[in-house]
């Protein structure tokens, strides 16, 4: 049976704060959550989209430099960009390619940006973004344990 809330946490362990989407998710994976499920990746790619159906739900976890700490959380829509045509999809990308394949739209889909710092490779994620995480985990434990979508919506605000 598939679950139904899916959680895409995108990112690279060798690389510093990369590493903050996967630590994440082996965190939540542990607490034992049978309505979710987990995939870990370092890019979406467009093969992701089966991974969508039959969900009620989907979060895509990924480090950013660009938010403010400790995190975003936001819903996202389809959106043609131009990442379809690289080696790597965003999420609304995949979004918009669901729509394409299936003719229909893709289950609610959220983005969870934990506040990055450092990206080099072979770095360990960085004391600032550990706290950041800290912030994230309980979020998306919040998350994990409200399965019901208006609840999500209601945390749809900066930390």
């Amino acid at each position: 049976m598939t679950a139904p809330i899916l959680i895409f946490a995108i990112g690279n362990e060798s690389r510093g704060d990369d590493a903050l989407a996967p630590l994440l998710a082996r965190r939540i994976q542990s607490d034992g959550f049978g309505q979710v499920e987990f995939i870990e990746e370092y890019q979406l790619q467009v093969e992701h989209v089966t991974d969508l159906v039959g969900r009620s739900a989907v979060l895509f976890i990924d480090a950013d430099v660009s938010c403010d700490a400790p995190f975003l959380f936001s819903e996202i829509t389809a959106a043609h960009d131009n990442s379809y045509t690289s080696h790597a999809m965003s999420p609304s990308a995949l979004l918009h390619a669901y729509r394409q394949v299936y003719e229909k739209d893709a289950p609610s889909a959220f983005l969870l940006r934990i506040r990055g710092y450092g990206f080099e490779l072979g770095e360990s994620p960085s004391e600032a973004a550990s706290a950041n995480l800290e912030a994230a985990t309980k979020l998306v434990r919040k998350l994990c344990a409200e399965t019901n979508l208006p609840d999500w919506r209601e945390c749809l605000v900066n930390a």
